[in-house]
């Protein structure tokens, strides 16, 4: 009972604190993750997957892209409640589409997510992106 009572007033306290602590900016985030993992989806057709080896490295490359809009989410970045965590979401949903076209191995399904993952970048760019500054 004592433990239930701690917990109970401990809780609300660990609720305030997030464990984790934003380390990169935005434009950090954009350029090591976002941009790279994007551009390795977006132009698959330059150097496409030849091997099990090749399709997991798109993988990992979809399951970043997918993270970096997590990222944008935390608190101290995201820009507001409403639009911005709107459009870090469409980035994260077209990472996992990317995720699930990867494991298939299906190229054909990776080259129809271009327009997804592309509007899910012009979105949030014609809305919050003032400059390269950007903090």
């Amino acid at each position: 009972m004592r433990i239930l009572v701690v917990l109970l007033l401990v809780s609300p306290l660990m609720a305030q604190s997030p464990p984790f602590l934003p380390v990169a900016s935005i434009s950090e985030i954009m350029d090591a993750i976002t941009l790279p993992y994007s551009d390795a989806l977006l132009y698959i057709q330059r150097n496409p997957p030849k091997s099990d080896r090749d399709w997991e490295t798109l993988q990992m490359q979809a399951l970043m892209l997918a993270e970096s809009g997590n990222l944008l989410m935390m608190k101290d970045r995201a820009k507001n409640e409403n639009e911005w965590m709107k459009d870090a979401r469409m980035l994260v949903d077209a990472g996992l589409a990317a995720v699930k076209a990867t494991r298939a191995k299906d190229i054909q399904a990776v080259l129809a997510l271009n327009e997804q993952i592309v509007n899910s970048c012009i979105n949030c760019h014609r809305k919050f992106r003032s400059s390269r500054q950007e903090k």
